[in-house]
């Protein structure tokens, strides 16, 4: 397989170590309320002598910044000397968190956020012979997985930035399973049909190649904080993002279209966003 993985062919964390290299460092360290403060996780996936490196530290999850958000002033200087970054670039993420949710209330019905972006690839497949060869590509640990980490990684690296990206992709995976950083992990982990560290390490490696595509993508089109984003760069993004995924997994896709409701709809949200939406509570 080149390059992206997919969850679903992958069937044991030992078969994942024949793909890509974990090491942990420091592998656990607890604070006075018991939970790891030090341990790290590095991952590194070499595919066609191009070589990607993800690394995990224990640290803040998406429910800490949520809490902070939501929450009172402790908890907002708590955050603050947790994760500085994260105070810093705290209206970037919050219009990242906008272009990661359906938000209907904000956007009107049919609101589309990246996983809509990444199922409406998925829809776009047009070698099924060739795309599902094992059951479970089909599953939401299969192409929608991949597509989805990959796609939002690679826009959010175009539109904001790669450490941007990174930290967002730190935190979602804090939430997932903290136990990633140490891999101590449960017996009822390790064997979990859906949850599991197989899927989560996967999608930090397709965290990476997302970036990696982004900063491509993000020079090849001249795309900055102050991009007016149109249909038409919209669909060239997307089919650029699509032949990636051709090219990685040998599969065929009908191409995006200015007309497709998806885009349509994702063109309106990202201006929006970025033009600055209101901060959101829920």
């Amino acid at each position: 397989m080149q390059m992206a993985l997919l969850a679903s062919r992958i069937n044991s964390l030992e078969e994942l170590k024949e793909i890509i290299e974990i090491n942990y460092f420091n592998r656990f360290s607890e604070d006075s309320n018991g939970k790891d403060t030090r341990s790290m996780v590095r991952l590194k996936h070499c595919s066609n002598g191009v070589e990607v490196i993800s690394e995990l530290k224990a640290g803040i999850s998406q429910n800490d910044i949520i809490n902070a958000r939501n929450g009172n002033m402790t908890d907002k200087l708590t955050l603050l000397y947790n994760s500085p970054f994260a105070i810093a670039n705290r209206m970037d993420i919050n219009k990242i968190y906008l272009l990661a949710r359906v938000k209907p209330y904000l956007f009107g019905e049919g609101d589309v956020a990246f996983y809509g972006l990444a199922a409406a690839s998925v829809r776009k497949i047009n070698t099924s012979r060739l795309a599902y060869l094992h059951p479970r590509d089909s599953s939401e640990k299969g192409f929608i997985n991949t597509f989805n980490h990959i796609t939002a990684q690679a826009i959010i690296t175009s539109c904001f930035s790669e450490d941007l990206a990174d930290f967002v992709a730190d935190v979602h995976e804090l939430h997932n399973m903290p136990e990633l950083t140490n891999g101590q992990f449960s017996n009822e982990q390790l064997h979990a049909p859906d949850d599991n560290p197989v899927d989560n390490y996967v999608d930090m490696i397709n965290n990476e190649w997302g970036q990696e595509l982004g900063k491509e993508l993000k020079r090849r089109y001249n795309i900055n904080s102050s991009t007016c984003w149109t249909a038409e760069l919209l669909v060239n993004y997307l089919n650029e993002v699509q032949n990636y995924y051709s090219w990685a997994f040998q599969i065929g896709f009908e191409p995006f279209k200015k007309e497709d409701e998806e885009i349509i709809r994702f063109v309106e949200k990202i201006n929006l966003v970025k033009a600055g939406m209101p901060i959101v509570t829920s």
